[in-house]
């Protein structure tokens, strides 16, 4: 069997050439939480994975084997929920509500700008329901936020961020205004935003 101790997180420094003669792996969430597993290729190999403790294995990471192959990794579709707010009864401020209650059960969560999605449930499914949400049973790739599941920067259908952000610009602009009361601060930004999209189904 050959194995493969290396992870590449989202094949970063590899030339897109290499990534797509790399054989391929098709895994799901449950064994992709795992440091230690037994898989085959698309190419038939055996492959005995072995990595640090803790690590989780993302769709779109390579794993590079002991004789130098590469192997990059697919997220395979598996059952999960599908979360949404109810355009009819309630707003995607939902949603967030859902994050919170689901978060605080240490419910493994993929967050999206329009969904969740979580692993199968009826008992939080029902939770859900009653909260107004819409929860439908799909098959899909599952990539729940990072946090506890591994130090690899939480990843976005491809990409991941290691937060080193540099936004290039400064939130200081220059000494700050005396304020002597409260009531004279203006704390209005300019923001404007509408929640009130309009959707229509």
């Amino acid at each position: 069997m050959l194995t493969a101790n290396k992870l590449m997180p989202q094949g970063r420094g590899l030339a897109p050439v290499l990534l797509k003669r790399a054989a391929t792996i098709e895994l799901d969430w449950d064994v992709r939480q795992k440091s230690r597993f037994d898989a085959t290729d698309s190419q038939g190999r055996q492959i005995g994975i072995f990595l640090p403790r803790g690590t989780a294995v993302r769709g779109g990471d390579v794993l590079v084997a002991e004789d130098g192959s590469l192997v990059r990794v697919i997220a395979a579709p598996q059952p999960v929920l599908r979360i949404t707010h109810c355009t009819a009864h309630g707003t995607p401020f939902d949603l967030t509500r859902a994050a919170y209650h689901l978060g605080n059960r240490h419910v493994p969560i993929e967050l999206k700008p329009d969904h969740l999605k979580i692993e199968p449930d009826h008992v939080l499914a029902d939770m859900l329901r009653s909260m107004h949400l819409i929860v439908v049973a799909v098959e899909e790739a599952f990539e729940p936020e990072g946090g506890a599941y591994g130090a690899q920067g939480h990843s976005h259908g491809g990409h991941s961020h290691d937060h080193s952000h540099d936004h290039g610009h400064s939130h200081s602009s220059g000494p700050k205004p005396l304020v002597l009361a409260p009531e004279l601060l203006d704390d209005d930004h300019g923001h404007g935003h509408d929640h009130s999209h309009g959707h229509s189904h």
